[in-house]
């Protein structure tokens, strides 16, 4: 459910994987790049979400 909400709101997607301060700093840098860019740097946040998720599951199963 996180992935689908890195294709969405990365930002939101980064607050859900435990980073909220990270999360925040994004939503900050997100609303520009989309409005100066049209859009096409939305990919690149979405990798960084995508990464972000993969990070915290794999730190997850490390702990358990």
């Amino acid at each position: 459910m996180n992935y689908l909400f890195a294709i969405l709101l990365p930002p939101m997607a980064i607050v859900f994987a435990g980073r909220p301060f990270l999360g925040v700093l994004v939503f900050l840098i997100w609303i520009p790049a989309l409005v100066f860019s049209g859009g096409l740097t939305h990919p690149m946040f979405i990798l960084l979400a995508w990464f972000i998720i993969f990070q915290a599951a794999t730190a997850r199963a490390g702990r358990e």
